[in-house]
């Protein structure tokens, strides 16, 4: 099973935005997530050392809802991190997910604003500007990113 790890914050709304349009960019995630149904969905944002996976799987409509499996461990938690990402908190985060559940050699994609949290050139990294979050053309290519998986 592919994974898709998700940042929330400038990825499902933009930055600076009022907490009331909060996961006004959902819709277009939804819409490509619902076009690659084998895909699972792990938190990988911020917003999960404040609220239960179930608060958070909650902001998803129901079909998408039921996809999301867990979160990121946080990175002062983590034992085991690989030297070459030591400098890369949320691919480290990643990695360690990944590796504490056998998925280490699956697929996976992170969706994040926050490039300088991987390593450079991370072809498991789909960038999102996070001034718009995710809009209609960037959930187009993330449909094909998610395709390719």
């Amino acid at each position: 099973m592919p994974t898709l790890l998700l940042d929330f914050d400038e990825v499902l709304h933009p930055e600076f935005c009022h907490e009331s349009t909060h996961f006004c960019c959902l819709p277009y995630f939804e819409e490509a997530v619902r076009l690659a149904p084998e895909v699972e969905i792990v938190i990988a944002s911020t917003w999960r050392h404040q609220h239960r996976l179930e608060d958070l799987a909650r902001r998803f409509s129901a079909d998408v809802s039921q996809r999301v499996i867990g979160v990121t461990p946080h990175f002062p938690a983590l034992d085991d991190v690989p030297q070459t990402l030591l400098s890369f908190e949320r691919e480290a985060e990643c990695n360690a997910r990944l590796r504490a559940n056998g998925r280490v050699a699956s697929p996976w994609l992170a969706l994040d604003d926050r490039s300088w949290l991987y390593r450079p050139f991370n072809r498991a990294l789909f960038s999102v500007n996070g001034k718009t979050g995710l809009t209609a053309q960037a959930s187009g290519e993330l449909l094909q990113r998610l395709l390719t998986l």
